[in-house]
């Protein structure tokens, strides 16, 4: 791997308490889309469940998927205090019915 990819992920995966409102994750998209102006945030990606083949190791289950690189872990800390990941949570935790986090860091080669 290039030196330039961030160290650490962050990936986010959200259900909603009302799965069926389109209207609950367009407001949970928009919410997450704030969050791509912190400033120690090297990359993101907010994403759906793929349409990809039923399997037993695939869980499709949740509604939105938020993944953000970091270049350390002090970095994805300022994130997590940040006023606008904080308002985020403020206006968007009435949405969601569970939420799991999955923070990893590269290994080297």
């Amino acid at each position: 791997m290039s030196g330039t990819i961030a160290k650490l992920a962050h990936h986010v995966y959200f259900w909603l308490k009302n799965p069926e409102s389109k209207e609950d994750l367009a407001q949970l998209i928009n919410g997450a889309k704030t969050l791509t102006s912190i400033e120690t945030i090297k990359g993101f990606h907010i994403s759906l469940p793929a349409a990809t083949e039923d399997r037993d190791v695939i869980d499709s289950s949740y509604g939105l998927s938020w993944l953000a690189f970091f270049d350390n872990e002090a970095d994805e800390q300022v994130y997590q205090v940040h006023p606008t990941h904080l308002k985020f949570i403020e206006n968007c935790s009435h949405l969601w019915s569970k939420v799991v986090v999955y923070d990893s860091v590269q290994i080297a080669e």
